[in-house]
């Protein structure tokens, strides 16, 4: 088998969920739809093979079984998860922990993430960082609701790029679309959440003390992106690190690359075009998302397309 593995998944429904995602082209449960978990092992939103030999296998089952086509990696778990987020409200102010925590409290991985913004609304912000000097003063702003003077706002715009280590302050403010690269975990540890209720009107839970055992203190560190342009093809890199990889290919035209990592998860964001594989041609469009696996060596685009790769940092 050489051929990309194409991805049905998931739709989770949220409180603060919309309807944005119906510009992927996406069939909505809801008009609360808050994540579609996109590339994901995690048994809380197993993607399903779409094509081919492996057609209608899950993702888990699949690396369980078939590591070869990940690089014969040695890590228990499929390691990423791609999620697209819409951000119809707040997300609840949070923090995740790092593996040691999440694996000692929870039974699974911490959280490393980051965000591409794909669109956002005029004056839109995310939470990013805290004002506290200290484990002390951060119960106490936290005790006394001092959301003001305590969280850090920033605002954002379309193409931004944010890196959200594990231990750090941070929500998803209104109006928000974004592609979200993470470690395969599904632990979260909310910090504040507007005093929302749900359906049957209660408060969502909060973990104040898990919070404030792995908050960090100072402001997060964004990275710095690198662009390097060749005809038809714009990548820009974001992150590079023991979790991930995170790029952007804008490609308008065709396009060959050469493999640099064991596999490769990809999420089209705009535009249609193809992709070609060991001589047969896949159609793709906004929408899409897929992985070119080990056995595929190099691969062509052709159209006008813009791409959120990832690999693992293995």
């Amino acid at each position: 088998m050489t051929e990309p593995l194409f991805l049905q998944s998931v739709f989770q429904e949220k409180i603060w969920g919309g309807d944005h995602l119906k510009s992927f082209g996406y069939d909505l449960p809801t008009d609360k739809i808050g994540e579609y978990w996109a590339i994901s092992a995690h048994p809380n939103g197993l993607s399903t093979i779409k094509n081919g030999e492996f057609a209608g296998q899950t993702l888990d089952v699949l690396y369980k079984n078939h590591r070869d086509l990940f690089g014969n990696s040695q890590k228990e778990v499929f390691p990423l998860l791609t999620k697209i987020l819409d951000a119809n409200d707040w997300l609840s102010v949070q923090v995740h922990p790092d593996d040691t925590y999440g694996l000692a409290h929870e039974g699974e991985l911490g959280k490393t993430e980051c965000w591409y913004i794909i669109a956002a609304e005029p004056d839109a912000e995310i939470i990013y960082g805290h004002h506290a000097k200290n484990k002390a003063e951060l119960r106490a702003m936290i005790e006394a609701g001092d959301w003001d003077r305590l969280l850090t706002k920033v605002k954002v715009k379309a193409g931004d790029f944010f890196y959200v280590p594990s231990g750090t302050m941070h929500a998803i403010g209104k109006g928000i679309l974004i592609l979200e690269t993470q470690q395969s975990s599904d632990t979260t540890y909310r910090v504040y959440d507007f005093d929302r209720e749900d359906d049957q009107g209660n408060l969502r839970e909060l973990h104040i003390d898990k919070s404030i055992d792995v908050l960090n203190y100072g402001a997060p560190a964004n990275t710095t992106p690198v662009v390097i342009e060749s005809p038809n093809f714009v990548k820009t890199s974001y992150v590079s690190n023991d979790f991930f990889t995170v790029e952007k290919w804008e490609i308008s035209g065709p396009v060959s690359i050469a493999k640099t990592a064991p596999y490769t998860l990809c999420s089209v964001l705009e535009g249609q075009g193809s992709l070609h594989v060991a001589g047969v041609s896949y159609p793709v469009k906004k929408g899409n998302h897929f992985i070119l696996t080990s056995d595929i060596l190099d691969w062509q685009f052709d159209g006008q397309l813009c791409i959120i790769a990832s690999h693992d940092g293995e």
